[in-house]
Parts: C-alpha cells; sequence; structure tokens
C-alpha cells in the first residue's frame, strides 16, 4: 500500500475552476486494489482548448486509459484540470501529450494511453495517440471506440 497523501483539497468543496492547466491541483489517492492489474478509463467528450495562434476554440473527444499501481487520480481534480484547458492555447498535439504525461508524472501508472480524437480545424481533424510504453501482459484493453472522423459523408 503507497503512503498515504493528503485529502484531496476540491472534494466536497465549491472551488474555483482554474484559467490554466498549470493553475490546476491534480491530485491523486490511494489504490485500494494495488495488487490487481485492471484498466481505468476516462472519457472526456467535451474538451476544449485555444489554437494558440488564432485563438479560436478547438473541441476533442479525449480517452484515457491507465493501468494503476499504487495511486489513482482522484477524478474532480482531474475534471478542474482539464477544464483549465479552456482558455489555454497550445496545439492538438501538446495538449493530449501534456495530459498524458501530467497523470503519468503523478501517478507512475504500470501503463497509461491517452487518445485525442480532435474535431476538424481547417477542415482536417488531427487525433493524437500517446502511450507510456508496452501494456502490461495479459492486461485486459477494450477499444477506444471512437470512430475516425467522417463528416457528412
Amino acid at each position: 500500500m503507497p503512503a498515504s497523501a493528503p485529502p484531496p483539497h476540491a472534494l466536497g468543496k465549491t472551488v474555483p475552476i482554474p484559467d490554466h492547466p498549470d493553475r490546476s491541483v491534480l491530485e491523486r489517492v490511494a489504490n485500494p486494489r494495488s495488487a490487481e492489474l485492471y484498466v481505468a478509463r476516462f472519457t472526456v467528450p467535451e474538451f476544449t482548448s485555444l489554437c494558440p495562434v488564432t485563438g479560436q476554440p478547438d473541441f476533442a473527444h479525449l480517452v484515457i486509459d491507465y493501468a494503476p499501481g499504487d495511486w489513482l487520480v482522484e477524478s474532480k481534480s482531474l475534471k478542474l484540470y482539464l477544464f483549465g484547458y479552456r482558455n489555454h492555447g497550445a496545439f492538438h498535439e501538446d495538449c493530449t501529450v501534456g495530459v498524458g504525461v501530467d497523470l503519468r508524472d503523478l501517478l507512475a501508472p504500470r501503463w497509461l494511453r491517452i487518445g485525442g480524437y480532435w474535431y476538424p480545424r481547417g477542415g482536417i481533424p488531427i487525433d493524437v495517440f500517446w502511450q507510456t510504453g508496452e501494456p502490461p501482459k495479459g492486461l485486459w484493453i477494450a477499444d477506444q471506440g471512437v470512430p475516425s472522423y467522417r463528416g457528412r459523408g
């Protein structure tokens, strides 16, 4: 069992939405099933950020899968952290990989992957995929279930 973490600062409280991901408090809690090999999934169908060049909004569907070790991400802190991207200017690749790296650094999971399925910008959808490495042997990993962008065709 990991060392205990302080109680989450936002859980059960009203806290302001951060205006930048770096001003968010991404928190972890002890994993009560740390001896088990399993995948936890967060699906974020309404992720938003801003184009760093035009300032126009960008929209994505994120799917985060991870095999926890000693730590779990506290879900309210994850939600607030992701809200911090709403007014943050960054390219699709930077947002997607940045979320993955921040979670990896916080949690030290056995394995983590993130799929960023971005809606078209300039007529071109951009999908970004990142993972920490090969998944552990025997880990059941479901398909992320997000189809490639088809438009109206």
